[in-house]
């Protein structure tokens, strides 16, 4: 068997796995599995490519591996599920910058793609334009994320649009000027500024509660960008992998704004949303009821169903592992426990899932919106942890409410809602819930493990 049969055997293997993992990723039971079978796709592709002819530097690329090998294990291995979406943002971004460098190498190495047929040039500019943006947006998604920026819109108002089109036109240019036939190496580095700025100032004026569907939207250009390197490169793994991860991307990106009642357009050209908010105040016909652990001890004990609505309070708190014992002891009594998971809640699809998988909650009792919903009405006790903007009646009833129109879980039908949370801040979106004025609504405050915690003790006394 020669050695090119050899890596295109290998190659179809490597693609088989992906495709064989991304299938297990559509199930918590299986996601695991899933991850672990692409992986070893990846890893196979990995050697593939090493056994590609004229392969050299043996030495760098040890180092490179080994560098990648010490910062990213530690780093997945010690984040907590709450920064999940950072670093899936920064993971992303990464792969963005790695596309536009080996552009950039291209560039230089080929003397400005001279000689190269028309096709490696148009693919090699593509991934430099399209890599830089998803590296630089990227990051600004970290750092909204992390709040190291603030969560809120930032921006220059109506000079907005014409600014990102100007770098656009920037970018295109001088990669316009390279395909015919200019070879300095200050129009590559153009691209790769201008789309920088690009990334940054697209990113930068939308709002905190639309960063997940940006995350995936940059992770989907970034599978774009690393398509057309592998087409520029003849590299059939690139093409593949990067057309998967663009295509799944893209479909990710599109359930999600429709979970949001957003579109795609309008969230990229700005968003709405801050990172938490100030309180708000409570008076008049604002009021809020509070109630106490024993008090929500024994409305959940007689009650015949209740509903568990997690949210990003119960990331934050680790609270699952408190909420899959509640639940235990719930059902335990008699009581059937159904938890209502929204398309968005947490920072990133399937965070819910992920958290109450790990705390080995059974799969058949999540419940996704669309079946859940119409069990609201018949349930006696509906324990809100931590979710604010899903549950949101405004986004129903209030035309002016930024989120209206969108999605929501309906736990103001139920007979009776209470909600544990620290404090009355806002949700992501920066707006406040109705919910919580609700007279059918009681607020537990408190941290959501330890209120869960306490809860579950009264109910034992019983």
């Amino acid at each position: 068997m020669s050695r090119e049969t050899l890596i295109q055997l290998l190659y179809i293997v490597a693609f088989a796995l992906f495709i064989y993992g991304l299938m297990g990723l559509t199930g918590p039971r299986t996601a695991v599995r899933g991850n672990w079978i692409a992986a070893a796709g990846m890893g196979v592709a990995v050697v593939a490519t090493l056994l590609t002819p004229g392969m050299s530097n043996w030495w760098l690329i040890l180092l490179g591996v080994g560098i990648g090998t010490a910062v990213g294990v530690p780093s997945a291995r010690q984040v907590k599920m709450t920064a999940m979406p950072q670093m899936v943002a920064l993971f992303n971004g990464v792969g963005g910058g790695a596309v536009a460098l080996i552009a950039w190498v291209e560039f230089r190495e080929s003397a400005g793609f001279a000689g190269e047929p028309g096709h490696v040039a148009v693919a090699s500019l593509f991934s430099a334009l399209v890599g830089s943006v998803s590296f630089w947006g990227s990051l600004i998604a970290y750092g909204k994320l992390q709040e190291l920026i603030t969560g809120r819109p930032v921006g220059i108002g109506k000079l907005q649009q014409p600014l990102n089109l100007l770098l656009l036109l920037v970018a295109l240019a001088c990669a316009g000027v390279v395909i015919g036939g200019g070879h300095s190496q200050l129009l590559i580095i153009g691209v790769l500024l201008a789309a920088a700025a690009l990334g940054v100032l697209v990113v930068l004026p939308i709002g905190g509660a639309d960063m997940p569907v940006v995350i995936s939207l940059l992770n989907a250009l970034t599978g774009l960008s690393a398509a057309a390197m592998g087409l520029a490169l003849d590299n059939t793994a690139l093409i593949v992998a990067g057309m998967i991860v663009g295509a799944s991307g893209t479909i990710l990106t599109n359930l999600m704004a429709k979970a949001m009642n957003r579109s795609i357009p309008a969230i990229v050209a700005g968003g709405f949303g801050g990172g938490g908010g100030g309180a708000v105040q409570a008076d008049g016909d604002r009021s809020v009821r509070q109630t106490s652990a024993s008090d929500a001890a024994i409305q959940m004990a007689f009650a015949n169903q209740v509903i568990i609505v997690p949210g990003y309070g119960m990331a934050v708190a680790q609270a699952q592992h408190a909420v899959r014992e509640l639940a235990d002891l719930l059902e335990s009594r008699g009581v059937s426990v159904y938890y209502a998971i929204h398309p968005v809640a947490g920072r990133m699809p399937g965070h819910m899932n992920v958290l109450l998988a790990e705390a080995d909650v059974p799969y058949e009792r999540l419940k996704e919106m669309d079946e859940i919903n119409r069990e609201f009405a018949r349930t006696d006790v509906a324990v809100v942890i931590g979710a604010n903007d899903v549950t949101n009646p405004a986004a129903r009833t209030d035309q002016d409410s930024p989120i209206y129109g969108m999605p929501i879980l309906n736990v103001d039908e139920s007979r009776s809602v209470i909600v544990l949370k620290r404090g009355m801040a806002p949700g992501f979106a920066g707006v406040d819930n109705a919910l919580y004025f609700d007279p059918r609504t009681s607020m537990l405050f408190g941290d959501a493990k330890a209120s869960v915690a306490e809860v579950t003790e009264e109910l034992k006394a019983l």
